[in-house]
């Protein structure tokens, strides 16, 4: 099948202005995450909520409560920056 995506100079030039934004860290996530719930935002994917949970050393069980993970990274987050 193969990348749709043009191999020529053109297609370089635009990869170079118009790239991908670089990666947020696990942290950045986690505030960008706890920043939407505060905004009164429902996390749809619970998957997600726990990924990110786990990106930062928590042990989250599939099963847990969607509530708990977020106020979990809460904690976390709380944590990181008072040291």
């Amino acid at each position: 099948m193969g990348s749709r995506r043009p191999t020529g100079l053109f297609s370089r030039i635009w990869a170079l202005f118009f790239g991908r934004p670089a990666p947020l860290s696990d942290y950045a996530r986690a505030r960008q995450l706890i920043a939407a719930v505060d905004r009164g935002g429902i996390p749809l994917n619970p998957a997600k909520v726990n990924a990110i949970a786990r990106d930062l050393g928590l042990d989250v069980p599939r099963q847990a409560p969607v509530e708990a993970t977020i106020e979990r990274i809460r904690h976390a987050l709380a944590r990181s920056t008072e040291a």
